[in-house]
């Protein structure tokens, strides 16, 4: 077993050695989960009904190996070009992996191998080739429909998202198809359309959405919104999971 202390620093020579880097997380860490827990406070809302979930992109494998050793055992990745080595770096960890970026068909096939839940399925497309790509892993896979607030009836968000009127018909493919298992909701706040600037509005018509999906499908009680700006006003509508990354992690580095 590979002892913490042994693994580099984020940035390599130039960055922090792993015991600073550790401190430093562990720090973060203790600050989001105050947010949470306050935010959970003062809702009336007990802690553990809230999941944090670690953003990871752009991070190396050896921030994830040392938050596993604070505790963490969800972490996110949106591109698979870094989520795979990534996850391949760490399959010996107890993690749960999410896949919370645009996901392209031809990606497909490679996160269906190592993510265990994948929270932006936006059109039909990804659910007949997650679905193949799970069959021929044997391996079940999460899946939630990512809800685009600020998009026209039919149509997709600027950020990836089905359109509201979308939901239903989404889910119910998920719901029906081979190796996956429908587990709810996504959204990421909108920059534009009538709940820009208004997170709190836009997080509790998510829940309403949540509350008519569950009519039909009463398992799909899963609920991601909310990042480091705005995870309390995620937890006050009643988001289950918050995906949170800079607040731990820090400032990103510049993708090359």
């Amino acid at each position: 077993m590979t002892d913490r202390d042994d693994i580099p620093g984020h940035d390599g020579a130039t960055g922090p050695g792993p015991a600073a880097r550790r401190a430093e997380l562990a720090a973060n860490l203790a600050r989001v989960e105050e947010r949470i827990a306050s935010a959970c406070a003062a809702s009336g809302r007990d802690r553990d009904e809230v999941t944090l979930i670690v953003v990871t992109k752009t991070y190396p494998a050896s921030d994830v190996r040392l938050l596993h050793g604070l505790g963490v055992r969800n972490v996110a990745e949106n591109r698979d070009q870094d989520a795979a080595p990534k996850a391949a770096a760490c399959a010996d960890l107890d993690l749960d992996w999410h896949f919370v970026g645009q996901l392209q068909t031809n990606k497909v096939r490679s996160v269906a191998s190592y993510a265990d839940v994948v929270q932006s399925i936006d059109r039909m497309k990804l659910v007949t080739a997650l679905s193949a790509a799970a069959d021929r892993t044997g391996r079940e896979l999460g899946c939630l429909v990512q809800v685009a607030l600020d998009a026209d009836a039919g149509s997709r968000g600027e950020r990836g998202g089905v359109a509201p009127d979308g939901i239903e018909e989404l889910a119910a493919a998920i719901d029906g198809a081979s190796g996956l298992r429908l587990d709810g909701l996504m959204t990421v706040a909108p920059l534009a359309g009538a709940y820009a600037g208004r997170e709190r509005a836009a997080f509790e018509r998510l829940m309403e959405f949540s509350s008519g999906l569950r009519i039909g499908h009463p398992a799909a009680n899963m609920v991601s919104a909310g990042m480091s700006a705005d995870l309390e006003e995620a937890v006050a509508a009643g988001a289950t999971h918050v995906r949170v990354g800079t607040a731990v992690l820090g400032v990103r580095p510049r993708l090359g």
